[in-house]
């Protein structure tokens, strides 16, 4: 039977959590093909995943690799996804019981010739079980149709269209020949916004699908863990800044979403290794910013004066004290860990 949906899972040392996961994921029945990635575990993740393979063979498929990290499971699942579309989700996240509407959507749209983006909505789930909050984009996305680029709206600060929001037609991501670096964090911004570049049909649907959970020790979006990992988030940037040019996109939305999401990007990139605030920290923030300059000094120049970045990108105190401010200011709104 033709898949409809393909979702991985890359899953690294995730016994304690991964079920949830991939129960959520197994109400799609055999519209879904769920790949599980065991990353080179060292605890009971891969016998977790073949225990799902065994009871569901029709639906779940295992790759067990050497240690590549989450961008490599997300390679691994799309380079064996035989579904239509394509989804990565997680192990420990999971997604909403609104799944099976999703797929229903899905199959209508497929049927009707397809798109090559469906969007949702996402939430964030804290595990105090406070402020939980939705990310929303009915203000910059039309809903109930297809559209293009030309019929969306500004995004606001708070919103970027992230791994959790985006289901991708699978040759779509194939054609584009997005491959995410090994070993890397917060790699999924590239895998989105490589991708973006070549989508022209999308279609809203407004849903909290994806409930993206916060607060587990150690998550790589804890505070202490990005500004340990600011390294990371700078090499993310600078795979998307130079992915392609920013004039080379001729759609005039289409290039202010981009725009838009380079600057969230870079803003964490600068404040992360501010408040990282190590003597290679500063002089990796340099150099990203001289890599954006021999690329496109245009763009380059224009993100270098906007003004919150001239604040947190300033040497010494004033840059350490604006930082320090916008990072609060910025939790206050989303509270994205």
């Amino acid at each position: 039977m033709e898949k409809l949906l393909t979702v991985t899972v890359p899953c690294y040392n995730s016994q304690d959590y991964m079920e949830n996961c991939i129960d959520s994921l197994l109400v799609g029945g055999d519209r879904v093909e769920i790949i599980i990635i065991d990353d080179g575990s060292k605890d009971n993740t891969g016998a977790i995943a073949d225990r799902y393979a065994e009871k569901f063979p029709d639906i779940v498929k295992v790759i067990h690799q050497e240690n590549g990290g989450h961008g490599e499971g997300i390679n691994q699942g799309l380079k064996n996804a035989t579904g239509k579309y394509f989804k990565s989700v997680d192990s420990d996240d999971r997604l909403s019981p609104d799944f099976v509407n999703f797929l229903d959507l899905l199959e209508k749209l497929e049927k009707d010739g397809g798109v090559d983006l469906l969007l949702t909505n996402y939430q964030y789930v804290h595990a105090d079980g406070k402020r939980d909050r939705v990310i929303n984009f009915s203000n910059a996305l039309p809903e109930g149709r297809v559209f293009t680029w030309d019929e969306t709206r500004p995004f606001r600060i708070d919103q970027i269209l992230m791994i959790h929001t985006v289901c991708f037609k699978t040759e779509l991501m194939r054609k584009t020949g997005v491959v995410l670096p090994k070993h890397a964090f917060y790699e999924d911004n590239y895998m989105v916004y490589g991708n973006l570049r070549d989508v022209k049909k999308m279609y809203y649907l407004n849903s909290a699908l994806y409930l993206y959970s916060i607060g587990r020790e150690g998550q790589s979006v804890q505070r202490d863990v990005m500004t340990r990992r600011y390294d990371h988030q700078i090499r993310a940037t600078e795979l998307c800044f130079t992915a392609f040019h920013l004039d080379d996109i001729k759609e005039k939305r289409k290039k202010l979403y981009m725009r838009h999401e380079l600057y969230i990007m870079i803003n964490a990139s600068v404040m992360y290794a501010r408040l990282n605030g190590s003597e290679q920290a500063l002089k990796d923030l340099e150099n990203m910013w001289n890599k954006f300059m021999a690329f496109d000094n245009k763009w380059a120049n224009h993100y270098k004066r906007n003004i919150v970045l001239r604040l947190t990108n300033a040497k010494g105190k004033l840059g350490l004290a604006s930082t320090k401010t916008f990072y609060r200011l910025s939790h206050s709104v989303v509270r994205f860990n």
